[in-house]
């Protein structure tokens, strides 16, 4: 009983930010939520990938410290770290907050740094989906830069959703941007690109998990290549403390 209630004020919740904001865009939408709607506890999360300048660029226009999580699992791409550094410089972001793993949640769950050999799915748990629930508490919500034009399985993303046991709000701002919007707001703000979407990385996450995409296939397809997994685990985790 409490479940079905519990269920039916998120969906209240959703209904009730799509009918006031759902019309909104940009960094007009970010400002609104940030300053109005959630009084400050509204976090950007950034894998600071191919396409995150765009939202980085908007949140920065809503207002500099708007605080943004990077999660930088200890095996990602030099290249994402410095492009990372490049961004927060160029756009005068303040609120950046990179987190990661503990040392103890590395010598408990991968002491030989091998686990992504073993299973993929307790690899992301443990040096991404753990690392951004604790970076997490305290936030009523959480942006994200997933669009319905990346993958099948993110073809009907909405604007707003209720984060699965947690009582969060996932805000999608760009979910129906496409990539030709995408593409012309690079050049319209001049923001730089990640430096191996050139090379082929369309979506960029660790370097042990992550190929080039084959020309017309989804942007997503050179993540965990050859594996049946899509998502890396922080749009399906549960406060269970499993990915569903």
């Amino acid at each position: 009983m409490l479940d079905g209630l519990a269920r039916a004020v998120k969906f209240d919740r959703v209904a009730d930010l799509t009918e006031r904001y759902g019309r909104l865009d940009g960094a007009v939408l970010l400002n609104a939520l940030l300053h109005d709607e959630f009084n400050g506890r509204v976090a950007v999360v950034s894998s600071f990938g191919t396409e995150s300048a765009v939202l980085l660029a908007l949140a920065a226009e809503a207002d500099p410290s708007f605080p943004v999580l990077f999660v930088d699992t200890g095996k990602l791409f030099g290249e994402t770290l410095r492009y990372r550094d490049k961004l927060v410089s160029a756009l005068g972001l303040t609120g950046v907050r990179t987190i990661g793993p503990t040392d103890a949640d590395l010598a408990a769950g991968d002491p030989d740094s091998l686990l992504f050999t073993r299973s993929h799915d307790a690899c992301c748990h443990l040096r991404k989906t753990v690392p951004l629930d604790r970076a997490l508490e305290g936030f009523d919500a959480w942006v994200t830069g997933r669009k319905r034009f990346q993958a099948s399985t993110r073809a009907a993303l909405p604007l707003f959703e209720a984060e699965e046991g947690t009582g969060r709000i996932k805000i999608n701002p760009l979910a129906h941007w496409d990539r030709e919007r995408i593409d012309q707001e690079f050049a319209r703000r001049n923001l730089p690109r990640h430096p191996l979407e050139a090379d082929g990385f369309l979506s960029i996450g660790c370097f042990t998990c992550t190929e080039r995409v084959a020309p017309g296939a989804d942007p997503r397809s050179g993540r965990w290549a050859g594996t049946a997994k899509t998502e890396c685990g922080i749009h399906t985790f549960k406060k269970t403390g499993t990915a569903q």
